[in-house]
C-alpha cells in the first residue's frame, strides 16, 4: 500500500507530523503557561499547513514556476511565500475565532496584530517548505539532465557506429572508389575532388560522437559531399536541389541527422526508380522554429518503417536534445514526392565545444 503513495505525500505527511510532534513536545516539557486547547490548536494548524502548502504547490505547477529563468523563480518564490503566509494566518486565526480556540490567558491583542504575528511565524515555516521543495526539484532536474546527457552520448556513439555501417559501408565505398577510378584518367581534377569528398564524409562520421550539435552550414557541407559522390553513381538519374535560407546556416543541428535523411531519400527513393528523381533539401525559419525538410521523388505507399535506424534514431535524438519541443514526421507530399520534416526551436542548444 505504501509504495503507491507518491514521494511528495510521504514527505508532506512525515514533515508536518514531525512539526506537530516537536510543537507538542516543547509545549508539554518546557512551557510554563498552559494554553487551553493547545493540542487541538496545533493539530488544526498542521492540517491547515498541509492544505496551504499543497495549494501553493498547485500554483507552482500550474504557472510552471520551476521552468522560468532563475531570477523569475526567486521573485515568484518570495511572493508566493508571503502571499500564502498571509492566507495561512488569516485562515488559522479565523478558525480559532469561530470555534473560540484563541488563548484568553495572555495579553489582549487586536485581530490585526494576531494575524500579523501568525503570518510572520508562518512565513518562516513556509520559507523552509519552499526551500526544501525548490531544492529537491533543482537537484532532480540536474540528475535528469545528467542521465539525458549520458543517454545522448550513448545514442550519438551508436549513431557513429550505425552511420559507418549504413552510410559508409563497404558497398558504398566500393561504388565511390570505382567511380573515382574511372575518373582518374578522364578527369583527374574531379577524381581528386571526389577523394576529398569521401574523406570528409569519413572524418565527419568519426567525429559525430564528440558533439551534440554542429552548425547547419557544417552539416550541409557533408551532405553536399555525399550527394556529389552519389551523383557520380546515378549521373543523370539524380537531380539535387538546395533551398537554404542563409540566416539558418548558423543554427545548431544534431550531427549526421540531415545526412541520415538524405541517405534514406537516396536509398528508399531514388535508387528504386528506373528514371531516378530529385532530392531537395530545404532549411528555413517558420513560426519561430527552424525547419529542415528533405524531399525526394517517390511514394511511401502507406508504409513507414518506424523501427528502421533512420526514423528511430531521428525521433530519439530529437526527444533527448529538445525535451519534446522538436518534431519529426515523414509523409507523402503529393502524387510523387516523399517529405521528411524536422522542426526545432530556434537558437536551442548552442554548442559550446565549437
Amino acid at each position: 500500500m505504501l509504495h503507491k503513495i507518491s514521494k511528495y505525500w510521504v514527505c508532506q505527511i512525515a514533515g508536518w507530523t514531525a512539526s506537530l510532534a516537536i510543537s507538542a513536545f516543547f509545549y508539554l516539557t518546557l512551557s510554563v503557561r498552559k494554553v487551553d486547547h493547545y493540542l487541538l490548536i496545533i493539530t488544526i494548524s498542521v492540517l491547515l499547513g498541509v492544505l496551504i502548502t499543497h495549494l501553493m504547490r498547485m500554483v507552482i505547477r500550474e504557472y510552471k514556476v520551476l521552468e522560468k529563468p532563475i531570477l523569475a523563480q526567486i521573485i515568484d518564490f518570495i511572493l508566493l511565500t508571503i502571499a500564502f503566509a498571509i492566507v495561512y494566518a488569516c485562515t488559522d486565526v479565523a478558525i480559532e475565532n469561530i470555534f473560540n480556540l484563541r488563548d484568553t490567558g495572555g495579553p489582549k491583542i487586536s485581530l490585526a496584530n494576531e494575524i500579523a504575528r501568525t503570518a510572520i511565524n508562518n512565513l518562516f515555516l513556509l520559507l523552509i517548505w519552499n526551500l526544501i521543495y525548490y531544492t529537491y526539484h533543482y537537484v532532480e532536474r540536474l540528475m535528469r539532465q545528467e542521465v539525458n546527457t549520458l543517454k545522448l552520448q550513448s545514442i550519438v556513439k551508436e549513431l557513429e557506429l550505425k552511420t559507418i555501417k549504413s552510410h559508409i559501408n563497404p558497398h558504398f565505398i566500393f561504388n565511390a572508389l570505382n567511380s573515382i577510378r574511372a575518373l582518374v584518367d578522364e578527369n583527374p581534377t574531379r577524381a581528386r575532388t571526389a577523394i576529398t569528398e569521401l574523406s570528409n564524409i569519413l572524418r565527419s562520421s568519426m567525429q559525430a560522437e564528440k558533439l551534440e550539435t554542429v552548425p547547419l552550414e557544417r552539416e550541409l557541407n557533408i551532405v553536399k559531399d555525399y550527394l556529389a559522390l552519389e551523383k557520380m553513381r546515378f549521373e543523370e538519374r539524380l537531380t539535387v536541389e538546395m533551398d537554404i535560407d542563409e540566416d539558418t546556416l548558423g543554427q545548431p543541428v544534431p550531427p549526421m541527422m540531415l545526412q541520415t535523411l538524405v541517405e534514406n531519400a537516396i536509398k528508399h527513393g531514388i535508387s528504386k526508380r528506373i528514371s531516378g528523381g530529385t532530392v531537395k533539401v530545404i532549411s528555413d525559419f517558420v513560426n519561430d522554429h527552424h525547419e529542415l525538410v528533405v524531399q525526394n521523388s517517390g511514394q511511401l505507399n502507406g508504409y513507414i518503417n518506424e523501427d528502421g535506424f533512420g526514423v528511430k534514431s531521428t525521433q530519439y535524438r530529437l526527444n533527448l536534445l529538445y525535451q519534446g519541443k522538436a518534431t519529426f514526421e515523414i509523409k507523402n507530399a503529393g502524387a510523387d514526392m516523399v517529405e521528411s520534416r524536422i522542426t526545432m526551436p530556434v537558437t536551442a542548444f548552442v554548442n559550446i565545444n565549437q
